[in-house]
């Protein structure tokens, strides 16, 4: 399992590079072919920084802006991040100055749909992610159907019949020392083929069984790909090398796709193959200890929500731009974790009958930097017991106003449902029966009434 903030915080900061521009066929292709195998997070990371990048102006941003944007977490960020790495389509560059990162991605284009589908890894990832049906369909839509040519005659001028070169006292004089950048054809997905042994895979190849030059034809690449989709050890490789030669000892690379395809049948499952990410994110309580607990909830809550979101839950409408240029400030300025901001900002709202006053939220944050508070859950826990100073630094230069229960007012301040331990019953509980039992007597009553007046 990653862990997440050795690899990225909201602070670090990024630029974008766009080598050239994108077509809207290359939308299509990211759309109808890599959406289905990245997901949606993916292709919004992905849109969004074509979107930046196509501004033609460099900008540096900090991550805490594409979870703004994104209205997500860091965690699915980066891991939507990955996504785009590991499928071929950005390139990601880090640079380290002192405690400081940052990053440069570079967007890469899609793969076309030949490539695609002649590449195993990809079209069975497809296939397994869309079924046969859509599968066949796609393939159907991005085939080559031109109009056959049998009956024409090729009558096409070359170049060499249109021109002619002309010195006019040509010296060799025209600049060719500068460089010039074209596009970059898409390399598809970044493979690494040292896991697979070819070693052993020759070992037991013989020149009579399986000339050499047929071997060498097919790329290592390919055979690392089929190797690792279908889970085969260089022994069944060797199997299906034998099954795939044909007639003149030639190994084709659609035989040899072919022939992968029917040892795994044969020998591992007819389902087709499903990929699953290496990458994982922490397990939630929820996912081990059953349904979550009303605090665990508000932490999970806290932990996940990026802090302008959290500040429109509470206000119930879009927050000041004051309040969300200090939220951006206590993550990108100070590198405040994003729960903790989540809790003083919740914590400073109620309490102060929303009003958020820069000065106090920083002294309080300060505070907790200090004492290396870096989650949600400690956050809280130090807001419970650091309560009475904060309230003090809260009522410090404001004129006191004489109480005549001042031994009680600590527990009369306004403070989030979370500050108080939940270990009484819950109001709504108590209420009820003094309802019913309310109900009950002006039943009660009415009868009596009834009989006293059948009595007169």
């Amino acid at each position: 399992m990653v862990t997440l903030y050795k690899e990225l915080q909201p602070v670090d900061s990024y630029k974008i590079r766009l080598p050239h521009p994108f077509s809207d066929y290359d939308r299509q292709l990211l759309t109808l072919f890599y959406q289905p195998l990245i997901g949606s997070s993916a292709m919004s990371l992905f849109m969004t920084l074509w979107a930046d990048a196509e501004r033609g102006e460099e900008h540096e941003y900090t991550h805490y802006h594409l979870m703004n944007i994104l209205t997500l977490p860091l965690g699915p960020v980066f891991e939507a991040r990955i996504s785009l790495e590991a499928i071929g389509l950005l390139r990601t560059l880090r640079k380290k100055d002192g405690d400081m990162r940052s990053f440069l991605y570079e967007l890469l284009p899609p793969l076309d749909a030949k490539a695609f589908f002649t590449d195993p890894l990809l079209s069975t990832f497809l296939f397994s992610k869309i079924g046969e049906q859509a599968y066949r369909g796609l393939r159907a839509r991005f085939a080559n159907d031109v109009e056959s040519d049998e009956g024409f005659e090729e009558v096409s001028r070359t170049f060499l019949d249109v021109y002619k070169p002309m010195t006019n006292g040509y010296n060799g004089g025209i600049g060719n020392e500068s460089e010039f950048v074209g596009r970059n054809e898409p390399a598809g997905i970044p493979f690494n083929t040292r896991g697979f042994d070819f070693d052993l895979l020759q070992l037991g190849l013989s020149e009579q069984m399986v000339p050499q030059s047929a071997l060498s034809s097919v790329s290592r690449e390919i055979i690392a790909k089929l190797a690792f989709l279908y889970s085969l050890t260089p022994l069944d490789m060797q199997k299906v090398v034998m099954m795939a030669l044909d007639d003149d000892m030639q190994l084709p690379e659609a035989r040899l796709r072919k022939a992968a395809v029917d040892f795994y049948k044969m020998s591992v499952s007819k389902e087709a193959p499903v990929l699953e990410k290496v990458f994982a994110q922490p397990v939630q309580p929820s996912e081990s200890t059953g349904p979550l607990s009303r605090d665990d909830e508000l932490i999970h809550y806290l932990e996940h929500t990026p802090p302008v979101e959290m500040l429109r839950d509470v206000n119930g409408k879009e927050p000041l731009s004051v309040d969300v240029q200090l939220v951006e400030k206590l993550v990108n300025t100070h590198g405040l974790p994003v729960g903790v901001v989540n809790v003083l900002m919740q914590y400073v709202h109620i309490r102060n009958d929303g009003k958020i006053t820069n000065n106090y939220v920083e002294r309080i944050a300060s505070h907790w930097m200090n004492k290396k508070v870096e989650t949600a859950k400690e956050a809280m826990e130090f807001s419970r017991k650091e309560h009475d100073k904060y309230m003090q630094w809260k009522n410090e230069g404001q004129k006191p106003t004489p109480s005549p229960r001042r031994y009680n007012n600590t527990r009369e301040e306004k403070v989030p449902d979370w500050f108080y331990k939940k270990d009484e019953e819950k109001p709504e509980k108590t209420k009820k029966p003094n309802a019913e039992i309310a109900e009950r007597r002006r039943k009660l009553q009415e009868e009596l009434n009834a009989m006293r007046n059948e009595v007169k």
